[in-house]
């Protein structure tokens, strides 16, 4: 039995730390761990544009290293060459080896072969492999052992969108001939964006920068042998150039995403374009995201994800998240215009406030489950309960406009209506919801996935009875069509697996504890917890709750499984899953994991994090606040569960 009180002071603990998390900002900027990928190709990257920049200088070209900026400007650096920068990336990048020989995408993360080859390939850019002769031949080991470049493609199968760049990456190394890098026809670049969907492309929607970098890269370095399509694409290079830059966010990175960007920078310095603005503000962007230490995240920041998980996560404790003063920088993140980068239209919200962002369903829908929460209030748990916590944090009496925690509902509505509409336009035929645009096919992030869909019906249903009668029959409409795609995608052990997320250990990758948790949680918001999809769903979480209490990598062997550590982030959203449920059995398993995560929050092992996230194609990465944030929910949620008395069981 977990004592009441126990439980209350490991909210409040968890609590304390996610609200000295914002650091006196009015939102949650959150760290992301650096990436060895991302080092790389920053790496290879800015040596490219250097080398391509000291050509230019020997032949007495003006404006010889324009890629740099100067003193006081952005991304200015301790001298105007990058090669310190450079140097510090190589250090640390040489340090990140694993003892297998190959590279993970992140200090925690197991190696894989497209980390392994982005990072031989920048050594080799940058001159250094014959520095590191056993570091060398240790990779080629790891490599040779899985497959080459066949066992690359073998990773990520038809999808082109990563295997293509890796392995232009290998070919501007001199490790791997052009003939093994597809042929990507950027000039249908130049189409209308509308038509995207009708061509089948290769890569997926979030790709189309690499696409016209590197398929110009490939034209130049191995032409087509038909004289129609080198005629064609010849014709397109310039006015692909156009698009590429057009997309191009104000700081200078496509999805403010190091990998990308960098894909697109050394594109064009392979093929002498160093100097294209394009470069140009991709360059400024490389200098101005590194690290101190010499590494690179996956991307500058997920700040208004990390905000609205944080606070749909307080109010699950009950807090009132109005007071906390987010709500004017959460409407501010809100995107206004159609988008330049993949032509969505205005209402959705992106994972960041920065230019780079673009809006998404995932992110959409924790906007508006949040600004729900600022409507709402405070939950009558949070009375209950006010003389256990501490709230000297949060305003203790309504703000006046102009004031912090000021809520303007008109405002909320307004913006709530717009993003309502875009998540329903943006539902694909199948019932599901995608992660960028509607219809455009079948590769990841652009086809339905669980995850997305979960959250989507979720934020719906928070709004129905809000919304005007007419969007209420839309939203019934997409909810039942929304639950059939969940039906039909539920495993046939009852799980199911997300899009976004991941588990290193799982034999596919996959991460079924995520999935399933966070359809399980859409079930509990539309009152359905009975549902015959959700108790078989419930049932499978309970089987794969581990022997100590906690969740982790599961499809594995009961025996193998228990030998893996359990990770805060899934224990915690299980937990909360789990608590939604009424059986006797489900009790007693939200007990075990509920003082896992206490035990854990009690020796400071709450804030551990676990490489659970997928970037895009299978990116590793983890974030600093997600076990925090996963903890303060799950812990919350308990705590709005206690009666006003306190038991002395939490449950």
């Amino acid at each position: 039995m977990l004592d009441a009180h126990r439980l209350l002071a490991a909210y409040e603990t968890a609590r304390a730390e996610l609200l000295a998390a914002r650091k006196g900002a009015p939102h949650w900027t959150g760290e992301l761990s650096s990436s060895a990928l991302s080092t790389a190709t920053a790496i290879s990257a800015l040596e490219l544009v250097r080398r391509g920049s000291r050509t230019r200088q020997r032949s007495g070209a003006q404006d010889a290293i324009p890629t740099l900026p100067r003193s006081g400007e952005r991304g200015y650096g301790e001298c105007a060459d990058p090669l310190p920068l450079i140097e510090r990336g190589l250090r640390w990048l040489v340090a990140a080896q694993n003892d297998d020989g190959g590279w993970g995408d992140t200090d925690r993360s197991l190696s894989n072969i497209a980390t392994t080859m982005l990072a031989r390939a920048a050594i080799e850019i940058a001159g250094r492999r014959t520095q590191h002769p056993a570091l060398w031949a240790r990779s080629e080991e790891y490599l040779a052992a899985r497959g080459g470049i066949a066992g690359l493609r073998k990773r990520y199968g038809r999808d082109k969108t990563f295997a293509v760049p890796i392995l232009a990456n290998c070919a501007l190394a001199g490790l791997v001939d052009w003939r093994e890098v597809a042929a990507l026809p950027f000039e249908l670049a130049c189409v209308p964006q509308s038509w995207y969907r009708f061509f089948r492309l290769p890569v997926v929607s979030y790709a189309i920068p690499a696409l016209v970098a590197i398929g110009q890269a490939r034209f130049v370095h191995r032409p087509p042998r038909s004289p129609l399509t080198r005629f064609v694409r010849r014709a397109a290079v310039e006015r692909s150039l156009r698009v590429l830059l057009r997309m191009q966010p104000d700081s200078g990175g496509y999805l403010e995403a190091t990998p990308l960007t960098s894909f697109v920078v050394m594109s064009l310095a392979g093929i002498g374009r160093g100097d294209h603005p394009v470069a140009r503000r991709g360059v400024e962007f490389l200098l101005a995201s590194a690290r101190p230490d010499g590494s690179w995240p996956i991307d500058t920041n997920l700040a208004a994800w990390n905000t609205t998980l944080s606070m749909n996560a307080l109010a699950a404790g009950g807090e009132d998240v109005a007071a906390l003063g987010c709500t004017d920088w959460l409407l501010s993140c809100q995107h206004c215009v159609r988008h330049p980068f993949t032509g969505a239209d205005a209402g959705g919200w992106g994972w960041s406030d920065l230019s780079g962002a673009v809006p998404d369903a995932d992110d959409t829908a924790g906007a508006l489950l949040a600004l729900g929460k600022v409507i709402a209030g405070p939950a009558p748990a949070r009375s209950r309960i006010r003389r256990s916590l501490r709230a000297v944090d949060l305003a203790s009496t309504p703000p006046r406009s102009g004031e912090r925690g000021y809520v303007d509902n008109e405002r909320i509505l307004d913006a709530a209506a717009a993003g309502i509409a875009w998540l329903l336009g943006l539902q694909n035929r199948d019932g599901g919801w995608p992660t960028f645009c509607r219809g455009w096919g079948k590769l990841p992030f652009d086809r339905s996935s669980t995850d997305i869909s979960a959250h989507a019906l979720r934020a719906l249903h928070a709004w129905r009875q809000t919304l005007p009668r007419g969007m209420q029959t839309e939203i019934d409409r997409a909810n039942l069509r929304g639950l059939r795609y969940l039906a039909r995608s539920q495993r046939s052990d009852g799980s199911w697996a997300p899009l976004w997320f991941g588990n290193q250990h799982h034999p596919e990758e996959e991460n079924p504890v995520y999935g399933t948790a966070k359809v399980l949680l859409a079930y509990r918001d539309l009152g359905m917890p009975n549902d015959p999809a959700a108790e078989r769903g419930m049932a499978w979480l309970l089987v794969n709750q581990r022997a100590d209490g906690g969740w982790g990598a599961a499809g594995l062997p009961a025996q193998a499984a228990n030998r893996l550590p359990s990770s805060v982030e899934e224990t915690a959203l299980a937990v909360e899953a789990v608590l939604s449920a009424n059986s006797p059995a489900a009790a007693a398993a939200a007990e075990r994991g509920l003082l896992w995560l206490v035990e854990k929050v009690e020796k400071k092992g709450y804030l551990d994090c676990s490489p659970i996230g997928f970037y895009f194609a299978k990116l590793w990465y983890y974030e600093k606040l997600y076990p925090l944030i996963f903890t303060v929910s799950a812990l919350g949620t308990a705590v709005s569960q206690i009666s006003g008395a306190a038991p002395r069981s939490c449950l």
